[in-house]
């Protein structure tokens, strides 16, 4: 077994792995030699087209522009083959230039040895190619990858040579493409020159991808596996399945999703086993996607457009998956400038394109392409997929990251992109951020929110440098408070979903330092009595200042629980319940409100019953409170929960103790 891959400093890269024959499954491989079986007969058909390997090469002129496959699906014969016989002629010809959306493979063509006779231009810069594009040895073109085609087609981009490889004819004559139909049809009908290797292991698919033997100008029969794509799980898996997990949260059931490649992805697509009735409508098809078919969870029965068909540009996965996609009508390959377009993509409702980013700064622009200005890979698809998702009806784009890069030494949330990057997405782009602290929401929010919203995401040990950045950027209020260290990291374990005696389902969460324009909305929405009764105070106003309060919450002394309505296009907080230590008694004093139009709902009860329980979970004694005489309601709660309460009147205000019962 032969296997090639690098190791990123950004993470997992690809494991490309070529297996050996004989583990190919024999379905695959029967079906195979059958469509095999009608190579004699072509041969007899088109004698011409079946010549010698040095005589098909000899037809290269210097100066040509050649054409490779994309990723797994690489003519890997043909492109040894072709080094071969360069090195055997090395004056056969010179200057000649090739293009490849994603080298996966060994590149021998990008060696400094052949730099007269090729130049290799990249769409994407793939691991193997990276250092020679970098060190000035080959070219990277950036651009959509939707656009390519239209360069072939126009001409701006000649293709005198394209070397591809196909599934055996069928009895009419027609091979498919297989695992990589994307810019390959495109670069097919527009060369001078197209020598196909015919592979029995590449998969016959449905779709755009079948080829006439009269298009082929010279054909190289020879069986090899294809190229098989894994990642490298050296990692944290629990942070990667950490992830999936929030993305999964915002994946609807019917919502068509396109995902990309990696760890993330594969974690992403594994959290999806309790959704129901996903499309598919991608660039790239995975292991993931295939698994989630198999199950039923994938079934396109809810698509607007290409009903009950996954729709894709090419493949990257292992000899199961290209075994489940030969002759299945249920999946079918589209060109690119189809699967990518844009307005193809907003005609799906609900449409939720999900990708991965080297870098995101505080304002929301995005680079997956570049680390500073070292070329890393390039613009791809993602942003056809975020920009068609944009315009779709209830589309929405997110942008999935580990919080850190370099083994936790790097953050990926920067205060803004290093000089040099390209920014892959602008900040219109990106409507959801998800690591592994959580999502950021940033769709139609301010700098400043975003900022915030951003940091509450970072790895803890970023945050403080994150803000002092941001301040100094004018990002944010100059006097921003912060909690660092473990004392501000945000409780998730604290989240717990109830629904109240009226029926009202509700999330009850503890409150971010991103919350402050919800915890604003909640007191600014409140009646002046209800303002009254929770501050015993006439004041109206809730500035920047006193939010912090609110919102910067140092959880080793208090805690502020907030009662959320989940949806979009934000959540909504209906009631907020909190406690602040009292260290020497060791009670708390409780406190609570309740939007206006949702009392009497059960919201008040929901929150008082669960504080009541992390507060006996920290082993506190008991509550104090102060609550007006004429606050009712807010009585006859506490006397519901069953406290041992004390009442001293003062001033038409009561200060309660109550302290908690044991329970025997």
């Amino acid at each position: 077994m032969v296997t090639i891959g690098q190791k990123s400093r950004f993470g997992p890269k690809p494991q490309i792995t070529l297996l050996h024959p004989e583990r190919t499954t024999k379905r695959l491989r029967e079906i195979a030699l059958k469509d095999s079986a009608e190579l004699p007969s072509m041969k007899k058909a088109y004698p011409e087209k079946f010549v010698s390997e040095n005589e098909i090469f000899n037809h290269i002129h210097r100066g040509d522009r050649i054409f490779i496959s994309t990723a797994c699906g690489e003519p890997q014969y043909l492109v040894s083959a072709l080094m071969n016989y360069v090195e055997s002629y090395p004056k056969a010809f010179f200057d000649t230039e090739v293009f490849q959306v994603w080298t996966l493979g060994v590149a021998p063509y990008a060696d400094e040895k052949f730099k007269h006779n090729f130049r290799h231009n990249s769409f994407f810069v793939g691991s193997s190619t990276r250092q020679a594009v970098n060190e000035g040895l080959a070219d990277y073109s950036p651009i959509f990858l939707s656009e390519i085609p239209n360069l072939f087609y126009r001409g701006v981009v000649p293709i005198d040579v394209a070397l591809i490889q196909t599934s055996p004819p069928d009895r009419h004559g027609y091979m498919s493409l297989g695992i990589s139909v994307d810019i390959s049809k495109a670069a097919t009908e527009k060369a001078s020159l197209v020598i196909a290797q015919i592979n029995s292991y590449m998969p016959r698919v449905h779709g755009d991808g079948f080829i006439h033997l009269k298009e082929v100008d010279f054909i190289v029969p020879y069986d090899e596996p294809l190229l098989e794509y894994g990642t490298q799980e050296d990692g944290d898996n629990s942070l990667f399945q950490q992830i999936g997990k929030y993305v999964s949260r915002l994946i609807e059931d019917g919502d068509t999703i396109q995902v990309g490649y990696g760890s993330i992805p594969n974690a992403i697509l594994s959290s999806l086993h309790h959704k129901k009735h996903l499309g598919v409508h991608t660039e790239l098809l995975s292991d993931g996607v295939v698994k989630l078919m198999k199950r039923g969870i994938i079934d396109n029965t809810q698509k607007k457009i290409n009903r009950g068909k996954t729709v894709t540009t090419f493949c990257m996965g292992q000899k199961e998956t290209y075994d489940y996609l030969h002759d299945n009508p249920s999946v079918e390959f589209r060109t690119v400038e189809y699967t990518n377009n844009p307005l193809i993509i907003a005609q799906h409702d609900n449409m939720t394109a999900i990708n991965s980013a080297l870098e995101i700064d505080l304002t929301g622009q995005a680079t997956a392409e570049s680390i500073g200005k070292i070329f890393y890979s390039g613009i791809g698809g993602q942003a056809d997929f975020m920009r068609g998702a944009v315009l779709s009806r209830n589309g929405k784009t997110i942008l999935a990251l580990q919080s850190t890069a370099e083994n936790g030494q790097v953050s990926r949330i920067v205060p803004y992109l290093k000089e040099g990057a390209g920014i892959t997405l602008n900040r219109g782009d990106v409507h959801y951020v998800v690591t592994e602290y959580g999502m950021a929401y940033l769709h139609g929010k301010n700098i400043r929110e975003r900022a915030l919203e951003l940091i509450a995401i970072a790895h803890p040990k970023f945050r403080p440098w994150l803000l002092q950045e941001a301040k100094k950027l004018n990002l944010i209020y100059r006097d921003q408070a912060f909690v660092p260290g473990k004392r501000g990291e945000y409780p998730e374990e604290l989240e717990t979903h109830r629904t109240t005696k009226m029926g009202l389902e509700i999330l009850l969460r503890p409150v971010r330092i991103s919350d402050e324009p919800l915890v604003k909305d909640l007191f600014y929405s409140l009646s002046d009595r209800s303002l009254y009764r929770r501050f015993i105070s006439v004041r109206k106003d809730m500035p920047h200042e006193r939010l912090q309060e609110f919102v910067i919450i140092d959880y080793s002394k208090e805690t502020v629980i907030l009662a959320v309505i989940e949806g979009e296009p934000k959540e909504k907080i209906v009631g907020m319940g909190q406690y602040a230590i009292n260290e020497p008694m060791h009670t708390a004093e409780v406190s609570f409100v309740v939007r206006d139009n949702y009392q009497k709902k059960g919201i008040g009860a929901e929150l008082l019953f669960y504080v009541t329980y992390l507060a006996k979970r920290q082993g506190l004694l008991g509550f104090t409170a102060e609550v007006l005489v004429e606050n009712q309601p807010m009585l006859s709660l506490f006397e519901k929960m069953g406290f041992d309460i004390q009442r001293r009147r003062s001033e038409g205000v009561y200060e309660l103790k109550m302290a908690f019962k044991e329970v025997r």
